[in-house]
């Protein structure tokens, strides 16, 4: 599996990353388990989490998904495979989203310990705090670093303007720069990455991992109608892309597919792969078919008309 280096980084990771916010959630422990299996046995290696990651299913305090992680990686023996990019800064009970020194002491050793690993490779800031400035977050980065509890740091969901001051703030103080951009970024959603906030990442060598790169389902092609989005626990959410604008995307998904005798959803991953400043797309399955969909997307090639009918269509 070719790799592809994240931006200034040392980290090479294949150009499709695996969403774990599913493991606890939508898929049990097992299902989980095997997941990764094909993950990784497929030559992918890295894998996506968040410390609040299921805290929104009843019941649930966040840290399922890094739990599950952990096991696994303990059973198998092969955390030196994998690279684990988690995150921190969600509201975790405490009510507020929180990217404090003191906060993410606590939080990092609690990632640990759940993942069962002495360093997370990539520990990005979940969202934006505005209550903190970016001196403290970054200060404490450094620590974490200079400890040896994490590689490399980044951000995720913040804008050109965010990330230009968190970089600024970076080199005046002589602290560790965020290295990797997580943004929203699909084949549906468009707007808020490319422009400034894309020129800004490829301009500074940052690299970028894109989040909800199939629109939350809606880019698999099996939400067509409001009937549809009964079909699984994250169908409300799709319901913001039945328009006319959706409808056209999944036409050219569906006929770019067909020539490729290839799924939709491996059509829309592709087309992220292959967009300009972007390392790789996150995707995430809850089925063993979903996930062998997954992994041949990562060989699929869209031609030149594949890629401006796709253009089109989302315009």
């Amino acid at each position: 599996m070719q790799k592809r280096r994240l931006g200034r980084t040392d980290l090479s990771i294949a150009p499709l990353v695996l969403g774990g916010n599913v493991f606890g959630w939508t898929a049990d422990e097992k299902t989980s388990f095997d997941l990764l299996d094909r993950f990784v046995g497929a030559g992918l290696n890295a894998v996506d989490t968040a410390d609040a990651y299921s805290r929104w299913v009843p019941g649930h305090k966040g840290g399922e998904s890094e739990t599950i992680i952990g096991k696994w990686m303990k059973d198998r023996g092969n955390r030196d495979k994998v690279v684990v990019v988690t995150k921190v800064g969600s509201d975790m009970g405490q009510g507020h989203k929180d990217l404090s020194a003191a906060y993410i002491e606590k939080a990092v050793d609690a990632s640990l310990k759940r993942l069962q690993t002495e360093v997370i490779d990539l520990y990005l800031s979940h969202w934006p705090d505005p209550a903190t400035p970016y001196e403290e977050t970054l200060g404490a980065y450094e620590k974490l670093l200079a400890k040896g509890k994490v590689r490399h740091v980044g951000c995720s969901n913040l804008d050109a303007g965010q990330l230009r001051a968190a970089l600024d703030v970076a080199s005046l103080r002589s602290l560790p720069r965020y290295e990797v951009l997580q943004p929203e970024y699909n084949l549906y959603d468009r707007s808020s990455f490319e422009g400034p906030l894309r020129d800004l990442c490829v301009a500074e060598d940052i690299g970028v991992i894109t989040y909800f790169s199939l629109a939350k389902g809606f880019l698999s092609g099996k939400y067509r109608s409001e009937e549809d989005l009964g079909q699984s626990e994250r169908g409300e959410d799709v319901g913001s892309y039945l328009n006319a604008r959706g409808m056209r995307i999944l036409a050219a998904l569906d006929a770019v597919s067909s020539r490729h005798s290839a799924k939709q959803a491996e059509v829309a991953l592709a087309w992220v792969i292959a967009r300009p400043g972007v390392t790789a797309p996150i995707a995430s399955a809850t089925k063993p078919d979903q996930m062998d969909s997954l992994i041949r997307a990562v060989s699929l090639k869209l031609t030149a008309d594949d890629m401006a009918e796709l253009d089109k269509a989302s315009g």
